[in-house]
């Protein structure tokens, strides 16, 4: 799961060519001359990565959001939590990568999410506010009738947020997206377990009745929202606190949807951690590896997990695999189709009946059923 390479090119003035300057802690510009510069594809790469590097800072001045973690091999990874919909969350990955260079950016999306960072703002707002039947349709078609009903009341949740704030959700991921593009080598991660998986993890989690009341209580969410309350959530995502709150009575489904997923994102941040080879100008050259630099962006409440589980042996198997449908599960799939498919008939049913009654309420329907009884023979 790893998005392209984005590759940037520093920021330059025009005529200057920034070189760098043996023994000195900066940057000297040279002044180019109108001739070209002849310069190998290696020693090309070589400068580029000299000059990622002089920008990067020893001590970087980092938001008090970001945690810090060490590698065996000595990579580091900077740990930025986010609100959501936070104006000041998006400043700190912005603040977090210019100030680190890092080798590699991970975000807390899968490829089932990944559209999201080329959408502009207001196209995501509008999105995020429309839950329409062709949505309901493809969550059923990608994750099945519970997992799919499921999502689309998440996606409710998240859109009750998104009108009440006016912010579109993920802007931070675009932040970071934008931001990874304009440093040298940079590669970008999707870190988080495909969202399928998830929530048919989650749905078999539950027995009928606790579906029941989860779903009864994602329906009739309607608290109001203020940007205070966001910025006060800092310390914890506003949309995981109240996924948090709502789904506090089921440890299977907190298990599932907050705990399994700080394993994946911990095992995603560890294998973008490995160490750095250098760009070499020939084959005879003996290779050269450094420590990486890692910016993960995650929602705040996976923090803590990631944390814990940075030291521990992860295996991601045993999380990626979906339980078979138990016999709840089966009933309570037939029994949400057998109500859809009656709902639906009984409506066909009325509307039928009204369009009945309707055209034979008419005058001329009235005047026609008239002469075909005066024209009928009688015996």
């Amino acid at each position: 799961m790893e998005g392209e390479e984005e590759q940037g090119q520093p920021p330059q003035e025009a005529g200057i060519e920034p070189v760098v300057a043996v023994g000195a802690s900066e940057v000297v510009p040279r002044v180019l001359s109108g001739e070209s510069q002849n310069l190998s594809d290696a020693d090309a790469l070589t400068l580029l990565l000299e000059m990622k590097l002089r920008r990067r800072r020893e001590r970087p001045s980092l938001p008090r959001t970001v945690t810090e973690l060490v590698a065996e091999d000595g990579s580091r990874v900077y740990v930025v939590g986010t609100a959501h919909f936070s104006d000041d969350s998006k400043k700190d990955v912005v603040k977090t990568i210019r100030e680190v260079q890092p080798d590699v950016v991970v975000v807390e999306l899968c490829q089932y999410r990944v559209s999201m960072l080329k959408m502009d703002e207001s196209t995501l707002l509008q999105e995020a506010k429309e839950l329409s039947l062709e949505k309901l349709q493809q969550a059923v078609r990608q994750n099945g009738v519970m997992s799919g009903l499921m999502q689309m009341l998440l996606l409710k949740v998240s859109a009750h947020i998104t009108e009440q704030l006016g912010m579109a959700p993920g802007g931070e991921f675009r932040e970071a997206f934008k931001e990874a593009s304009k440093v040298p080598f940079c590669k970008f991660h999707l870190g988080d377990r495909p969202i399928p998986v998830t929530f048919k993890r989650a749905i078999a989690a539950l027995s009928f009745w606790q579906k029941v009341k989860l779903a009864w209580g994602l329906c009739f969410l309607s608290d109001p929202i203020s940007k205070d309350d966001v910025e006060r959530c800092k310390q914890k995502d506003l949309l995981e606190q109240m996924m948090a709150e709502m789904i506090g009575e089921f440890p299977d489904l907190h298990r599932t949807i907050v705990s399994e997923r700080d394993v994946y994102l911990t095992y995603m941040l560890r294998q973008a951690a490995r160490r750095l080879e250098l760009p070499r100008s020939s084959d005879a050259e003996p290779r050269k590896c450094v420590p990486s630099v890692v910016v993960g962006v995650v929602g705040m409440g996976h923090v803590p997990g990631i944390e814990k589980n940075w030291t521990t042996d992860l295996n991601i198997q045993e999380i990626m695999t979906v339980p078979p449908p138990s016999i709840s599960g089966r009933v309570s799939r037939l029994a949400v189709k057998a109500a859809f498919l009656g709902l639906l008939g009984y409506g066909l049913y009325w509307m039928g009946r009204r369009a009945t009654s309707l055209v034979l309420s008419l005058p001329v329907t009235q005047y026609c059923l008239q002469r075909a009884s005066t024209a009928r023979p009688h015996k």
